[in-house]
């Protein structure tokens, strides 16, 4: 029997659980969900079950599974202690240790998850062949990771990379953030943000716009009517991607990036936003980082599971 690891992305909503070969072959995944109830005490031991399922399906001996890395969202430090996940109910503990011992002492690797998808997008994605990359995430909110000779870089506390609350937009157009600040990144370039911007410029304007015929639209309502050059939409995306390459740039005069993978639902939007995006950053990037690449994100959903993998075997 071949040596496997279990990579696990743990959500608000949903654990995706991915069983891989040390080669990174994805063998088999499965769905549980996020048990938040009792403060989340109940979320290791979910897992645990399952993976212990997982095992006797397939046959596995216990001397034959290398270790579990697990995506977590929220703030982590180096030696795995999270520091208070608010959205499962979790305080302060170490979870490489509770959940190690839980399986048995099978070894136990940890990261917050955007950093973890990160790693997953530069071991086998959008990412693949470089060492020094940034992720940027672009969903329900902006996340991201930033990936340093193949190390995700961590920061004191767990909070580098948080890429969705680089302060971006200042004065009267700031909007509030959920985190509680004004004018950060994910205000305008998330998902939600992307609509909130196309329903006030609609508001100021008496400008014709597909968006207008509509009662209630998406995001992606706007990128369509973009690319079919409704004036109004355009303004919206281009306003987004003109927030998003100067906080880009920002980052790669700190990080150097070979390579900036952009990803999450927004980037379904493909090469008219990645252009976009990338226009941006070349008008506003120091000299000495203009030539990192850019590409989209592959790995979708599963890019947690495959970083969370990658903790253990890359």
């Amino acid at each position: 029997m071949d040596k496997v690891c279990f990579g696990i992305d743990l959500g608000g909503t949903t654990v995706k659980i991915g069983l891989f070969t040390e080669e990174a072959k994805l063998i088999d995944s499965l769905e549980i969900p996020t048990r938040k109830e009792d403060e989340g005490s109940h979320i290791l031991s979910d897992i645990c079950e399952a993976i212990e399922a997982k095992l006797v399906e397939k046959k596995i001996t216990r001397d034959n599974l290398v270790g579990v890395g697990i995506g977590i969202p929220g703030p982590i430090t180096k030696d795995g202690t999270v520091l208070n996940c608010v959205n499962l109910g979790w305080g302060m503990f170490n979870v490489e240790e509770k959940l190690s011992q839980m399986l048995g002492g099978v070894k136990v690797k940890a990261g917050n998850d955007a950093n973890v998808a990160a790693l997953g997008e530069t071991w086998q994605g959008g990412g693949r062949g470089f060492e020094d990359l940034i992720l940027v995430t672009l969903g329900t909110g902006v996340g991201g990771g930033v990936i340093i000779g193949g190390e995700i870089v961590t920061g004191s506390n767990g909070a580098a990379g948080e890429i969705g609350h680089i302060p971006a937009v200042f004065g009267d157009d700031a909007e509030t953030c959920g985190c509680g600040k004004k004018g950060c990144l994910e205000t305008v370039g998330s998902a939600t943000g992307i609509v909130r911007e196309a329903k006030k410029l609609l508001d100021k304007t008496s400008e014709d716009s597909k968006l207008r015929t509509m009662s209630e639209f998406t995001c992606k309502d706007v990128f369509d009517a973009a690319k079919e050059n409704d004036k109004l939409a355009l303004e919206v995306v281009d306003k987004l991607a003109y927030y998003l390459g100067n906080a880009i740039a920002g980052i790669a005069a700190v990080t150097n990036p070979q390579v900036i993978v952009i990803g999450g639902g927004v980037s379904k939007a493909g090469k008219f936003l990645l252009d976009k995006i990338e226009e941006n950053f070349i008008a506003n990037a120091f000299h000495a980082t203009k030539n990192a690449k850019f590409a989209l994100a592959t790995l979708g959903n599963d890019a947690g599971m495959y970083g969370a993998a990658a903790l253990i075997i890359a």
